[in-house]
Order: structure tokens, then C-alpha cells, then sequence
């Protein structure tokens, strides 16, 4: 009777661990979840709009759904032992006072040691996955966007765009040489400067790891800047920061990096990638490291157009180097100004009332 018991508790130990083995191979899946379980699971993510963010929405969907497996066995244990065997039901079974022990029993001890790691494995074997695929530098990108923060607004410059882009269908090389030139120029102190930087004899004031381009849209309080991409590419940003620590967030890309100052110094690898945006609209985008007072005033628009329209923009931004973003998207066809997120007012005091944004339909 005994060994029978045994066998019994073995066989519904082991289906169990299949059942939990089971939700868990299913835990960062690269595959869509069903919209009703994506709904449920998805804790409020927003819907990615690049393969990136769509591999860490189902990671993150999927190990909700494991999460849940487990949880519910665990319970399902909890409960049974509450109830089943509690010490009235045990009186009335006229059994003893003490339930038999299990303290040595190896292959219980086994499995509770076994499947915790296994768990633990198939949780860090897709955590890297997705973290892997996003990160990667090999996803061949024709558009490199220079991105810089400063308190409390962005600048954003194209730094190469491939021929296909371009009127002539020649790669575009974007970066102002003689702008780049002065910049480089800041990096050490000339001879005799009083009090100059003895920390490996830069100067405080080097700005030479900042990226300097012929076309660039810069954010100011009275204009959010727009970002303009392709869609249907692979696309590279290059982060650095002006002053103090920033963070380049778009929520529908599912991940922020963070810009720093003198990235290479602080052994930061400033670029990423992405191996396209999957569909046209507006996105707005935010500072996620809390910069200052204004902090978050730090906002700015992806505004993801057809590589056609796109064409047609570094058309008119290249034919009209004078001309504000604004009459550029104007040109395409698109809303001059951000639609996801409101330009702010100049006097940064109005934001003491919450009064900060200016009617929605003034710049239009």
C-alpha cells in the first residue's frame, strides 16, 4: 500500500513539472500570443512597432502566461494541502496526529531542486534572446540619425542615408565638416590656460564626441521636434548627451537607451539599432532619466512616413538647407508639427499653474 502511494505521489509530481516545463518552453516564444491572451497578459505594453519590440512583447506576454501555469499549480498545491489535509478532515479519517513526513524523501527533493533551475534557465536563455536581437550591430542600416540631448530638448541629425534615399542615388554623408571641425577643436585647452583640466588634459569644455550634420532638426519650448524615418528600414541612432544623463525612449520600440556624455569615455556604446519601423504614424518619444526642473517638458516625435515620402523629405531638406522641419513635412504632405505630444510654452514659469502646452492647433 505504501509503495503504491509513493508511485502515486511520483506520477502526479511528474505531471506537475511536465506542466510546468511545458508553459515554460513556451515562455519567450518568438511567436504572437492570441489577442484575447494579449490582451490579459500584456500589463499595459504598448503595441511595438519594430521586430524588436514585438520579440520582448511576446517574451513578456509569454512569461506572464508561464508565470500564471506555475502560480496556479502552486495554488492548486496550497489549497489541496489546506483542505484535504487539515487536521478536522484528519480526525474524522481517524488518522494520526502527525501527517507522515517527507523530509527525506530524495525524489521529492530532487524535483523541487531540479525544476526551480530549469526555470531559472529557460527565463535567462530568452531573456538573452531578446536582449541579443536588440541590441545587435548587424542589421545593415540605411539611415544613421545622430541623436543629442540637452537640457531639456533634442537635436536630431542625419549623419549618412543610403542612395536610395537620395535624388542622385548616391549615399549621403551628412556630417558638417567644418561645424565637426570647430567642435573638435574643444578638445584640449590651448597652452597656458589658467586652471585647465588635469584629467587626462582634456578640456571641461570638449564637445568633440558630439555629432555635427548639414541637416538637422533641433527641438526648442516654443516646438517639439519631429524625428523623420522610413518606414520599412533598418535604421541607426547614435546617442550622446550635451550636459547631463538622458534617455532615448519611444515606448512603442518597446526600450530606451540611455545618452550620455562622453559615451566612449564611459565605455557606453552609443549606437543601436533597429531592422525597421513596421508601420506609418506618429510616435511620440520621451526623456526616461530624470534630467532637471523640466525634465518631463523633454519630449519629441518619430514620425514614421513611406520610404517615398521619405525620398521626397531629404529632397527638400537638402534643396532647402534654410527652411524649418515644419515646411519640410508641410512639403510631403504631413502634419507641419508633433501630433502625439503638444509643443510647450516658452515661459517654463506657466508651467507652475499646469498651464505648459500651447493650444494644439496654433502651429498648424
Amino acid at each position: 500500500m505504501e509503495k503504491h502511494t509513493n508511485r502515486s505521489f511520483a506520477k502526479k509530481a511528474g505531471i506537475a513539472a511536465s506542466l510546468l516545463l511545458g508553459g515554460l518552453t513556451l515562455t519567450g516564444c518568438d511567436v504572437a500570443a492570441p489577442d484575447a491572451v494579449n490582451r490579459l497578459m500584456d500589463m499595459g505594453w504598448p503595441d511595438p512597432v519594430t521586430p524588436e519590440g514585438a520579440q520582448m512583447y511576446n517574451f513578456w506576454v509569454w512569461t506572464w502566461v508561464a508565470a500564471w501555469i506555475i502560480g496556479i499549480i502552486m495554488w492548486g498545491l496550497f489549497l489541496t494541502a489546506i483542505f484535504a489535509w487539515n487536521n478536522k478532515k484528519r480526525e474524522k479519517q481517524g488518522a494520526p496526529e502527525f501527517p507522515k513526513q517527507l523530509q527525506y524523501n530524495v525524489p521529492l527533493e530532487l524535483i523541487l531542486t531540479i525544476v526551480p533551475i530549469i526555470i531559472v534557465m529557460v527565463l535567462f536563455f530568452f531573456t538573452v534572446q531578446s536582449q541579443t536581437h536588440a541590441t545587435a550591430l548587424n542589421k545593415d542600416p540605411k539611415v544613421t540619425v545622430d541623436v543629442t540631448g540637452y537640457q531639456w530638448n533634442w537635436k536630431f541629425g542625419y549623419a549618412a542615408i543610403d542612395g536610395e534615399f537620395t535624388a542622385d542615388g548616391q549615399a549621403y554623408d551628412g556630417v558638417d565638416e567644418e561645424r565637426q571641425a570647430l567642435a573638435d577643436a574643444t578638445k584640449f585647452d590651448p597652452e597656458g590656460t589658467r586652471n585647465a583640466n588635469p584629467i587626462h588634459g582634456t578640456s571641461t569644455g570638449d564637445i568633440s564626441y558630439l555629432n555635427f550634420n548639414e541637416i538637422e532638426t533641433i527641438g526648442s519650448t516654443e516646438e517639439v521636434p519631429v524625428l523623420v524615418l522610413p518606414t520599412e528600414t533598418a535604421i541607426e541612432f547614435r546617442l550622446a548627451s550635451g550636459d547631463v544623463n538622458h534617455a532615448f525612449w519611444v515606448p512603442e520600440f518597446l526600450f530606451k537607451r540611455d545618452a550620455y556624455a562622453h559615451p566612449e569615455s564611459n565605455q557606453q556604446q552609443r549606437a543601436f539599432q533597429i531592422e525597421q519601423i513596421d508601420r506609418e504614424g506618429a510616435f511620440v518619444g520621451r526623456c526616461a532619466e530624470m534630467c532637471g526642473t523640466y525634465h518631463a517638458m523633454m519630449n519629441f516625435e518619430v514620425r514614421a512616413v513611406s520610404p517615398e515620402k521619405f525620398r521626397d523629405y531629404v529632397a527638400f531638406r537638402t534643396a532647402n538647407p534654410q527652411a524649418p522641419n515644419s515646411d519640410a513635412l508641410r512639403a510631403i504632405g504631413e502634419a507641419p508639427y508633433a501630433t502625439s505630444t503638444r509643443p510647450f510654452v516658452s515661459d517654463r514659469t506657466g508651467s507652475r499653474d499646469g498651464i505648459n502646452y500651447q493650444d494644439p492647433n496654433a502651429n498648424v
